[in-house]
């Protein structure tokens, strides 16, 4: 069997060591070490570790090691540094950071609050929501891994957007609770320890980055969309509760039964029965994204409770899953 070599970017960061993790075990892509940067208070390594290659992140050297794919866990600033560069070099890149993800320079700059300076490749970046963009993803030269809010929105919202009896006057809320390692590893006063343990906060009320990526892929309009997350003293783990009106069903299996229609065949989507919802625990770990419906047919209110680690699906599980698909190999791959 063939065997890929994959190169990855900010592998000391959480997305990225889960990266290494996870490609460490995958039987048919080796992982290879990019140093971008040299960290001296990173984690001292024994003197036996026995650990992917590690290689400087030049073009030189992503030829010379013949890399498939290069994988960036990087900022986005760092990214729409490195994208091109690679893809110069003759690899295929899944980007992890929010650099490709929207579709102009203007949305990008608006949600970002930066300027672009890689817009020549937002028109052919493809969302890398496997559920969404499979049939796209294989020929892509650059593939932008969604957010992790996003992967948990998206997959909860475009179905009940689709079946078009939403009351889109009463618009779609989204409560989103994420653990800490979602804000990355570099350190901040608001993710300090003290500032977290025992504590529970909101931020970026109404302005939330991540939110272009669910108007876009799911087809709701800003006016109608209500998304605030929140930070929740775990290390890991996305939970999202979303509130809805779709009148005239008579029940939560109506309801889960449009979810049914799209998922079904779908590997990493777990649907719970009517009226059952997930938690955090249920998924942490794992590449699925885990969903359960409550309904109540007397005034129409439904509630979606959508569960991902944000580490895995909501990151570097789904950027595996892209590789897969890039490389011509089973989409579980490494994965299940």
């Amino acid at each position: 069997m063939n065997k890929y070599s994959a190169g990855i970017v900010g592998f000391r960061g959480y997305s990225g060591m889960e990266l290494v993790r996870l490609l460490s075990a995958h039987p048919r892509i080796r992982p290879v070490l990019l140093e971008h940067r040299s960290d001296s208070e990173d984690r001292p390594l024994p003197r036996n570790h026995k650990g992917p290659a590690r290689i400087p992140c030049t073009a030189d050297a992503v030829r010379q090691e013949k890399l498939d794919l290069v994988l960036l866990a990087t900022p986005a600033d760092v990214s729409m540094d490195l994208a091109p560069r690679m893809i110069a070099a003759g690899t295929r890149v899944v980007d992890l950071s929010g650099a490709f993800r929207l579709r102009t320079p203007a949305e990008h700059e608006r949600w970002y609050k930066e300027p672009h300076t890689a817009s020549g490749l937002l028109e052919e970046a493809v969302y890398g929501l496997p559920e969404f963009y499979r049939d796209r993803i294989p020929a892509a030269r650059l593939v932008a891994n969604p957010g992790c809010y996003p992967t948990a929105a998206n997959l909860a919202v475009r179905p009940l957007v689709r079946s078009g009896r939403l009351d889109m006057a009463a618009g779609v809320v989204c409560d989103a609770k994420s653990g800490v390692s979602g804000a990355g590893r570099k350190p901040s006063l608001k993710t300090s320890f003290c500032e977290v343990t025992g504590n529970f906060s909101c931020y970026s009320i109404l302005d939330h980055r991540h939110v272009p990526e669910v108007l876009i892929n799911s087809g709701v309009a800003e006016e109608a969309f209500t998304f605030t997350a929140h930070l929740i003293p775990v290390h890991r783990g996305i939970l999202e509760t979303i509130y809805f009106r779709m009148p005239g069903l008579d029940s939560a299996a109506a309801v889960l039964s449009l979810y049914e229609r799209d998922y079904a065949a779908e590997p990493f989507v777990r649907l719970y029965d009517p009226g059952r919802v997930p938690d955090l625990a249920s998924v942490n770990g794992t590449n699925f994204c885990d969903i359960g419906v409550r309904y109540d047919p007397a005034t129409g209110r439904g509630v979606v409770v959508s569960v991902i680690d944000n580490l895995v699906k909501g990151a570097a599980g789904q950027a595996v899953q892209n590789a897969n698909l890039l490389l011509g190999l089973p989409e579980t791959e490494g994965l299940l």
